[in-house]
């Protein structure tokens, strides 16, 4: 009778590590869909069940309901909380932001990566220096500017200044795929007659699709989420409220019940989740690219 083999270090090792990580993902995903999981419950219970029983994380047939979503979607004409007109407020300025950035960040993120200038090596590094100064730092001084302007209550005005924080992350972001890119491709199009231009808008934009699918989604989240400048250009008029304003404005309110305080917050995470889970494959390979240097 043959005795079984003890198993390996290495087999030991292996197998250890795949449960630990096993328990570390069930772990992450516990603390990250938890308090989602409870607010979503919270904002489809009534506001006396809810005092009844805070600390339940199960909700009856009976009292189960969608008047707090009601309440919150509903015009302020109508005695709600008008969300919608925030929504379309923040989907404005959300998607104007990624439009603008894109349109600048692409054609710098192929300089860097791809013309020979001087000091080319260091300036992905300097376009990360802005994140050095705090918001706060800078938000003065640019209100300052666009109110003399005439846009310190304007949703334009507004873009432009997320395009202004998020243009250098984008470049840097970009240009790490764009140096994936094989040079010879770019021979090729040239030898087929393209200019550089055409060669940008045919070859190279189609194989960066990935990158700029995540950077898109990237520059769409800090769009939607911002507050700080948000609040010091557009605090002076309700009518062009972002999400993240009537949000607020709901969690100060004395008189606005929890539960549609979590119908809120609901409404402002759902758009973003839904994008990223629309594009959850172009986002995967756009976070990764620019890791293989082969």
């Amino acid at each position: 009778m043959t005795r079984k083999a003890a198993p390996s270090r290495a087999q030991f090792e292996e197998r250890l590590f795949g449960v630990l990580r096993r328990l570390v993902i069930a772990f992450l995903a516990v603390i990250t869909l938890l308090p989602f999981y409870y607010m979503l419950l919270l904002s489809v219970k009534p506001i006396d069940a809810l005092l009844l029983d805070p600390g339940s994380l199960w909700i009856s047939a009976k009292d189960f309901t969608l008047s707090t979503y009601h309440d919150v979607l509903r015009s302020t004409d109508d005695g709600g909380q008008g969300f919608v007109k925030f929504l379309l407020n923040s989907a404005l300025v959300s998607l104007g932001t990624v439009a603008l950035t894109l349109l600048a960040a692409v054609p710098g993120a192929y300089a860097v990566s791809r013309l020979k200038f001087f000091g080319h090596r260091q300036v992905s590094a300097l376009f990360l220096a802005v994140y050095l100064f705090p918001a706060t730092l800078l938000a003065v001084p640019l209100f300052v500017i666009f109110a003399r302007m005439g846009l310190s209550s304007s949703l334009v005005g507004l873009a432009i200044v997320y395009v202004a924080q998020t243009v250098p992350v984008s470049i840097y972001m970009l240009k790490n795929y764009l140096v994936t890119i094989p040079y010879s491709i770019e021979e090729a199009a040239a030898l087929d007659g393209c200019s550089r231009l055409q060669t940008v808008r045919k070859v190279i934009l189609p194989l960066a699709l990935p990158s700029l699918m995540a950077t898109g989604l990237y520059i769409f989240m800090i769009a939607w989420n911002e507050f700080l400048f948000a609040l010091l250009f557009l605090a002076a008029d309700p009518d062009k409220w972002t999400v993240s304003l009537g949000l607020a404005q709901l969690s100060n309110g004395i008189e606005v019940p929890k539960t549609v305080l979590m119908a809120g917050s609901v409404v402002l995470t759902i758009p973003v989740v839904v994008l990223f889970f629309a594009a959850e494959r172009l986002l995967t390979e756009g976070l990764t690219s620019g890791a293989d240097k082969s």
